[in-house]
């Protein structure tokens, strides 16, 4: 029995373009470049918080804290008490939250940036395509003029017209 889904099988990478190859592999050459362009100070963030960020990092502190507190409880034999009330602990712990915060605050104002950089190149690009889009549409009118066909003309006059972005802007802030 044939199974039947609703969807054909996504293409294989040997079926995809080589403007899409292309593309994939320019991507990937910049994010290196990105990567790579980082100071050291942005790269020892990234690895600071991409351990914090991790169940290492969890079975850690599980483990330090465990045995900090059971030391200071008296269940450890032989290890005396050094931090009966917890105020070290505390205080430990607090340092370190700002400083782990202030890694996890690098690396995010990194990844924004790469973020915005990207959106700009969508904003490009989507500008582009629909001025493109614009004046294609100008020859396909043309052309259907010419051979006579009938067409909404209004409709085309409308999506015939370039847009302007900061009209856009203006618009959607206004709203």
């Amino acid at each position: 029995m044939v199974e039947v889904t609703p969807t054909i099988p996504p293409p294989q990478p040997r079926d995809m373009s080589d403007a899409l190859r292309r593309n994939i592999a320019a991507l990937a050459e910049r994010r290196r470049q990105e990567a790579g362009s980082a100071t050291r100070q942005e790269k020892l963030a990234e690895a600071i918080t991409s351990l914090t960020g991790s169940m290492t990092f969890v079975y850690i502190h599980l483990a330090v804290y465990s045995a900090w507190v059971f030391a200071n409880l008296g269940l450890i034999p032989g290890i005396p008490k050094f931090d009966p009330s917890f105020v070290i602990l505390a205080m430990e712990a607090s340092v370190e939250a700002i400083f782990l915060s202030t890694f996890v605050l690098i690396s995010q104002n990194r990844t924004a940036k790469a973020a915005d950089r990207r959106a700009d190149l969508d904003l490009h690009i989507n500008l582009l395509t629909e001025h493109e889009l614009t004046k294609l549409i100008e020859v396909v009118t043309a052309m259907a003029v010419k051979l006579g066909v009938e067409f909404g003309r209004e409709e085309m006059a409308e999506i015939e017209k370039d847009v302007a972005p900061e009209t856009v802007l203006d618009a959607i802030k206004a709203a």
